[in-house]
């Protein structure tokens, strides 16, 4: 417990990488409202150490950049001292931008996802070398990590794995939709619903998706006929599509 994080920022982001990281290291949370602070510290569930904005001193520190995109140069202009590496969760917010607003040498970009808040996340990286061992290790306290080559392959993946947690509910919810308007009570539909996932989530691990798609499909059968339906609806593109357009905007922001 002898190593600290500095987490700048105190959102939803930030908490769910806090509770993976809250059994191995110290806590530090930096924000504008005491309150919000004093929420942070509960909802964690153990004691950190809070400091208002106005009153941070980065020097020397490890910090968590979780801010949102828009604040940076707000929010740098208010931080004092020279930090020893920021590993920064913002969806396309350059290396070049966070050195340009942050006072530091050495810069990670990171993208976590919602499941971080159950220690799944899939984490990708990528800057500053010399950190890659340590990014590695502190991401993965909250799920599995991909140490990746360049920044446009982090943004690409930041529409997969970043934004594809609001993409599968979106077919989650469709999915126990399409069984209640067949006739299956809502809460019979969800719980098989969510025993899919968590079942497809395993399987998923070991197999290519076109192997399992067609262990699943017989010919004639009721699989190969909703997977047309499927097909018949554009899934597919429309599945692609979300990715480039999330990539898109991840260059823009």
């Amino acid at each position: 417990m002898s190593k600290r994080i500095t987490f700048i920022g105190n959102g939803n982001m930030a908490l769910s990488i806090a509770h993976g990281l809250k059994d191995h290291y110290r806590i530090e949370v930096v924000g504008r409202s005491p309150e919000k602070l004093k929420q942070f510290e509960l909802a964690l569930g153990v004691t950190v150490e809070t400091v208002l904005m106005d009153d941070c001193d980065l020097t020397g520190k490890t910090i968590l950049f979780c801010v949102k995109p828009a604040n940076v140069a707000e929010v740098g202009a208010k931080l004092k001292g020279k930090a020893r590496v920021v590993y920064s969760v913002l969806a396309g917010t350059t290396v070049a931008s966070l050195k340009e607003h942050l006072n530091t040498d050495a810069v990670v970009r990171t993208m976590p996802n919602l499941a971080a808040s159950v220690n799944r996340s899939m984490t990708t990286l990528t800057g500053d070398e010399a950190f890659k061992e340590e990014a590695q290790e502190i991401l993965g306290a909250i799920g599995e990590t991909l140490w990746l080559e360049s920044e446009k392959e982090l943004d690409i993946a930041t529409g997969l794995a970043g934004s594809g947690p609001a993409y599968l509910a979106l077919i989650a919810e469709a999915f126990a939709d399409g069984a209640v308007k067949q006739g299956l009570k809502r809460e019979y539909a969800m719980r098989v619903m969510r025993g899919l996932f968590g079942g497809f989530g395993e399987l998923i691990q070991d197999v290519h998706p076109a192997l399992l798609k067609d262990a699943v499909m017989s010919p004639g059968g009721t699989t190969a006929a909703g997977y047309g339906a499927l097909e018949e609806g554009n899934v597919r593109s429309a599945c692609m599509n979300a990715v480039a357009k999330a990539y898109e905007k991840a260059k823009i922001l």
